[in-house]
């Protein structure tokens, strides 16, 4: 075992649920030789010390989490609960009793829920414990993070962006502020920034995870996950979302039919060459662990259109919906205008996804899963890109990220797995997987091999936030 917790390569250890932080906090904490309350003063000790410079965090629940650990310690069945006194963070845009939820929008009514997200229940009833909730741009619509708050920063290149709409939860895991995060996902809002900020994350299909988020969950295009530092961290935390046990079993698949995809969606669009050989370079991985990599082009076509169509309405019934629509930032008003517009013109129709999802599931009667790069460049800068406008932002966030909003449109399960470093940006590349409904298990499992052999730095931090002695010395991380 290396630096950070990471498998040295040529270990020949397999990861499992186990191997990570958060297995490891469940484990000190079932046996006794940990409490809730001691972990999690642990994680609101790091996050004093390094929210400040990355606002990962909008909103600490330092004292409300402290006394839910201490309620958590009572709990008769503490040793039995798969994220015993994990501390977690929840992206500010779902429902957690006593908090408010802007939508990172200063439109929005703040008005303490009066209930839990379904989510956020299950993690709950899990043991996890809630120490803040993570910021995110206004309505989720853009490609980073950044609000009249603050700017989301990369925890690896502080000069760039964690990438969007759930960069608060990726830049509070990859700086070991919490082990583990949840974020949604409508147009790569998971994948995006896990990318960006070398995480594992994942966007189950649709279904898998109670999903509503705001008023319509972006016409069936957004759905739960889980941002990690390991693939079997996120599979226990995703069995937990679904509340299916046997998702966090990442033992390795069988011999799989994997195409290898690297043309970006759009054929204007060019990919770093770093990216495409992130996607490269898992496609050889797999083919050492045994199993069958072909080259092949993903059947996108008109996909692309049927995404850029809908992308500026998605907001639209949230927005209908605010109290103070006036305060709106320019570039969504003018974002959400033309998806006004686009609605009145007919040109979204259920008939673009049905042939998308059609030409698919043809293409995956030969294959498995398909690799693709995640992003196509480097993360955008980290400035204020609310204050800017519409143009720039449709064109930074698109530019970097086409491949992510597919597998959202047809309602498909994807993940984003590290694959090593950008000499330039100084910051993670990664490859993503995806595969068709109910494929969610064989990408956990296909990733958590592509993990074995070749492991990644868990977090930007130099030393260990994770180990055993944090519980007793909390470490700023």
């Amino acid at each position: 075992m290396g630096p950070n917790g990471v498998l040295e390569p040529g270990s020949g250890a397999e990861p499992n649920a186990r191997s990570g932080p958060v297995a490891a906090i469940a484990a000190r904490v079932r046996d006794g030789s940990s409490g809730p309350v001691r972990e999690v003063d642990a994680a609101l000790a790091r996050i004093e010390a390094g929210n400040a410079e990355l606002y990962a965090f909008d909103v600490v629940r330092a004292e409300r989490a402290r006394a839910e650990a201490a309620e958590l310690e009572q709990r008769p069945d503490l040793g039995s609960l798969p994220l015993a006194g994990v501390p977690i963070a929840v992206k500010h845009n779902i429902p957690v009793t006593g908090e408010t939820d802007r939508d990172g929008s200063l439109a929005a009514d703040p008005v303490p829920a009066d209930h839990d997200h379904p989510v956020v229940r299950r993690l709950r009833d899990a043991g996890a414990v809630i120490v803040g909730l993570t910021p995110l741009p206004e309505l989720g619509l853009w490609g980073t993070t950044d609000n009249p708050g603050g700017i989301t920063r990369n925890p690896w290149n502080r000069a760039l962006s964690a990438g969007g709409s759930s960069g608060g939860s990726a830049a509070a895991v990859a700086a070991g502020l919490v082990p583990v995060a949840h974020g949604n996902d409508g147009l790569g809002s998971v994948r995006i920034p896990a990318a960006c900020c070398g995480l594992f994350g994942i966007k189950p299909g649709r279904g898998t995870v109670p999903a509503e988020i705001g008023f319509d969950s972006w016409q069936g295009m957004v759905d739960n996950g889980v941002l990690a530092t390991t693939v079997g961290d996120a599979a226990l935390t995703l069995s937990v979302l679904a509340d299916r046990p046997e998702l966090a079993d990442i033992s390795p698949p069988p011999s799989l039919r994997i195409a290898l995809s690297v043309a970006p969606p759009i054929r204007l669009l060019r990919t770093d060459r770093h990216w495409s050989g992130a996607a490269r370079s898992a496609g050889s991985l797999a083919t050492a662990a045994g199993h069958r990599v072909a080259p092949a082009e993903l059947p996108y076509r008109d996909a692309a259109a049927a995404i850029l169509l809908r992308w500026p309405a998605l907001g639209i019934p949230e927005a209908d919906h605010l109290p103070n629509p006036q305060r709106l930032q320019p570039r969504t008003r003018r974002h959400l205008a033309l998806g006004r517009v686009l609605r009145r013109l007919g040109l979204v129709r259920p008939g673009q996804v049905d042939r998308v999802e059609a030409r698919l599931l043809e293409f995956f009667t030969g294959y498995d899963v398909v690799i693709t790069p995640t992003l196509a460049a480097p993360p955008p800068k980290a400035v204020n890109w609310h204050t800017r406008g519409w143009l720039a932002n449709v064109v930074a966030s698109s530019s970097y990220a086409p491949f992510t909003a597919l597998w959202n449109l047809v309602g498909w399960p994807a993940v984003s797995v590290p694959m090593g470093m950008h000499p330039r940006s100084r910051t993670p590349v990664a490859a993503q997987l995806a595969g068709p409904p109910g494929s969610e298990s064989t990408l956990l499992r296909l990733a958590a091999q592509l993990e074995s052999r070749h492991p990644w730095q868990r977090t930007a931090v130099p030393d260990d936030a994770w180990s055993a002695a944090a519980p007793d010395r909390p470490t700023s991380g």
